[in-house]
Formats: C-alpha cells, structure tokens, sequence
C-alpha cells in the first residue's frame, strides 16, 4: 500500500509551484520596467517583439476604457480565484494534472494581481505578429502578453486536457 506522500503530492509543492510562476513573471516585469520606456518596441525575430505596454484590463484589455473601478474589481476576483483554488487543490490532492492546472492558473492569476495592487496595471512585454491574425488584430499583432498570462493560458490547456482524459477514462 502506498503511502499518502508518494500517492499525491501536497499542497506546499503546488503552491511553491504557483509562487515559482509569480516570482518569474514579477522577475521579468521588473527587468522590462527597468529596461524599457512606456511604448518602447525592440524586435527579436520577424515575428516577436519586446515590449512595454500597461494594461489596466483584463484579458485582450477588456474593460481596460473604465474609470479604474477594474483595478480592484480584478484584484478581488484574484485573490477570490486563489482561495477557491487552495481549497480545489486539498479537495482533489491526486488529480496530479488538475492540480497542475490550477496552479498554473492561481501563479498566473497572482502575478497579475500584483501588478495591479504595485502599479495600477499590468505589465505585458511579449508581441507576436503573424500575417494570418491580420484579419483580426491590427497589423496581425496578437495583444501583448506576459508570464503570468502564459502560465494562466498553460492552466486553462492542461483543465480542458484534463477533462477529455477524465470522461475517456469514465467510459
């Protein structure tokens, strides 16, 4: 019989894991608002760039045009979102992908709240344009996002993989 320990991994691991996510994204924040001037593009590659942008919304700037009620309506939403994540994380200690998962996602969530509790913003810096969003985003630039958002979208992935191999399983 295997023991608690080696069956599932606790609950310290995953929120180390979803600190880890914080202090890379806050890590790199940091160096772009050291580096970069508001505005300030620098190419890497035909496709990506670096840059500086604020974003006082959400997700694709969605109520970033409102009066600054968002600032703290989305910092209660993430720190809400990490609570209720704690307690999924002590509910399903052996859904080891699902817990993956909502880590990510709590890290990400987190990292963001940060921002917006230091800055008033968040802080996004990576730019990737391709010919074919053209028809969607302006000059083909996907919006500007950062760490926390790629740990968040990460998450989301692994929550949708997670349920197809939890119904497949089931049948």
């Amino acid at each position: 019989m295997a023991t608690k320990s080696s069956a599932a991994p606790g609950l310290a691991l995953w929120l180390v894991l979803a600190g880890i996510v914080i202090l890379a994204d806050q890590v790199t924040k940091t160096l772009i608002l050291g580096y970069f001037q508001l505005g300030d593009v620098r190419p890497v590659t035909d496709f990506f760039n670096l840059v500086r942008v604020h974003n006082t919304g959400a997700a694709f700037s969605f109520l970033a045009g409102a009066s600054g009620w968002q600032r703290w309506f989305f910092v209660g939403l993430g720190v809400a979102a990490s609570v209720f994540i704690v307690w999924m994380l002590k509910s399903h200690p052996t859904q080891k992908l699902f817990c993956f998962a909502v880590s990510m996602i709590m890290g990400g969530a987190l990292g963001n709240v940060v921002d917006r509790l230091l800055h008033g913003y968040v802080v996004d810096f990576l730019q990737f344009r391709f010919a074919v969003l053209e028809p969607l985003f302006p000059g083909g630039y996907f919006p500007s996002f950062n760490i926390a958002d790629s740990a968040i979208t990460l998450g989301a992935f692994c929550l949708i993989l997670d349920e197809i191999l939890r119904v497949r399983r089931a049948r």
